[in-house]
């Protein structure tokens, strides 16, 4: 059968990434699920629990879209799946409402 690249959705940053036909071909030969985080993600959860521990000094920048006003901006931690990531501006509202 012949693979053709495919555009899917980060499930942390929500960005579009391409998985490339190779990349398909490498999956299916060691039985593999398709990805669901970008490159930037799992190199991202790959330092961050490198030996199942949080590596000391090791930073980390994951772009992601705000929930509150969809503005794009990095937070320096992976993101929980179906939790909130605010930007600074919305994070500190929120803070002052709070």
């Amino acid at each position: 059968m012949k693979l053709f690249d495919k555009t899917l959705p980060c499930i942390l940053c929500k960005h579009q990434f391409t998985w490339t036909a190779a990349d398909q071909e490498f999956y299916q030969e060691r039985g593999l699920k398709q990805p669901k985080r970008c490159k930037t993600c799992r190199e991202a959860r790959k330092a961050l629990f490198e030996g199942n521990q949080i590596k000391p000094g090791v930073t980390i920048s994951v772009h992601v879209n705000c929930a509150e006003c969809g503005k794009p901006t990095s937070v320096p931690f992976v993101p929980a799946d179906g939790r909130p990531v605010l930007c600074r501006d919305c994070f500190q509202k929120a803070r002052l409402t709070a």
